[in-house]
């Protein structure tokens, strides 16, 4: 007897909108994750690997010169950077491998946009003996270099994607096409809590590791929740990872940063809920959720600086979140991103990721307008390493 998850819809989102050939793998992959999550012997050698490999529990950091220099409220800093392979893409990437070998197969396929999932990918395929694929997009290749150098040093396949915008969407098609094609023997590794069940439900369980240590954190170092919670949201995975530790409870306050690109009004974005003449619901990559769309219903082009914020659409879960006014969605530009990205390193010593700018952006414009006894919790979601050659591009241009 089929074992469920979860209903296969957040509200009207979500459900499994692919071809036949995957209903086969995707009913395997819930039963196997379902399996997964009864079996102690499952939780102990992911939790072993997340503390031993990943390097969890991420620390807590207080960012006393930024709260200092915003002069409002406190903030404080979950360091997903720190974590092994610099995002907190390895938590997923870990999780989704595991189930791999308990499934008997041997080779993975994903997309990446900003790297770090292909790194991450690349990682625990090294890690557990698998045969790695990674398909990227020729635009965001030439923008994410030192990430295309670091898959193939791990040992994976970068296959690059000349199709469409060239970017994350044309990626994740070129991995699905792949996964249909070698069903039998490949599992998809969907980087983010998007596509069709169960992949949205299971990826934000595997990240949801992010919330639960951000909340225990915050009791035991601050005494308190926080007031506001921010994250910057592509796909969703981080954001959704954070939240989840923070659901309870409408006294703290959700909120998800989208890529306002060179500003709604230009076009120029990947804004999904902060441009109400594209984002419209629709039906992506095997899921039913928030899409930007051209007048004729074609999925529209997208603009970021960040490569991991560049996709049309948003993950189910975040759409019903918002409909249902549990969090809040608003947008960073690419020159607010950048300046976020400077004043971090300025003001903290630390490089955040572009898309991790994103939230930094928000905290920026969010915290002078709070009082000093509020707090508010950023998940800095991966480091900056990666971004330097756009960042020197992007500031050279400025100048």
């Amino acid at each position: 007897m089929k074992t469920t998850l979860l209903p296969h819809k957040f509200g009207p989102y979500g459900g499994q909108f692919v071809p036949e050939t995957l209903m086969p793998a995707l009913i395997e992959l819930e039963e196997a994750f379902v399996s997964a999550r009864q079996d102690p012997a499952f939780t102990h050698e992911f939790d072993k690997l997340m503390a031993s490999y990943v390097g969890r529990p991420t620390p807590l950091t207080y960012a006393k010169r930024l709260s200092e220099k915003l002069g409002g409220a406190q903030i404080y800093l979950k360091r997903e950077d720190l974590a092994h392979t610099g995002a907190h893409k390895i938590n997923n990437a870990l999780g989704q491998a595991l189930l791999v070998k308990r499934m008997g197969k041997r080779r993975i396929v994903a997309e990446t946009g900003a790297g770090q999932h292909g790194v991450a990918s690349a990682t625990v395929a090294a890690l557990l003996g698998l045969e790695c694929v990674v398909y990227m997009g020729v635009v965001d290749i030439a923008r994410q270099e030192p990430n295309v150098f670091r898959m193939k040093l791990l040992g994976a396949e970068v296959r690059p994607v000349s199709s469409g915008t060239q970017t994350l969407k044309d990626a994740i098609n070129e991995a699905i096409r792949d996964w249909v094609t070698n069903v039998r023997d490949t599992h998809y590794l969907l980087g983010s809590a998007l596509g069709p069940h169960p992949y949205p439900t299971m990826v934000r369980e595997f990240q949801s590791v992010i919330g639960r240590e951000a909340r225990a954190q915050m009791l035991a170092e601050v005494g308190r929740l926080p007031d506001a919670v921010i994250a910057c949201v592509g796909g969703g995975s981080n954001a959704i990872g954070v939240f989840s530790g923070f659901m309870d409870g409408e006294q703290v306050e959700l909120i998800g940063v989208e890529a306002g690109g060179s500003g709604i009004a230009s076009g120029k974005h990947a804004a999904r809920f902060g441009d109400p003449s594209k984002g419209r619901i629709g039906v992506i990559h095997g899921t039913r959720t928030y899409v930007l769309q051209d007048e004729d219903g074609q999925i529209a082009e997208t603009h970021s600086v960040s490569a991991g914020l560049d996709y049309a659409a948003v993950g189910p879960e975040h759409a019903m979140m918002r409909d249902n006014e549990r969090a809040f969605y608003t947008s960073a530009t690419d020159e607010e991103a950048l300046d976020a990205f400077q004043t971090l390193c300025h003001s903290e010593g630390i490089i955040p990721a572009l898309e991790s700018s994103h939230a930094v952006a928000e905290v920026i414009k969010r915290a002078p307008k709070m009082r000093k006894d509020q707090v508010i919790l950023v998940n800095l979601s991966g480091r900056g390493d990666k971004d330097l050659n756009t960042v020197i591009k992007e500031i050279g241009e400025k100048r």
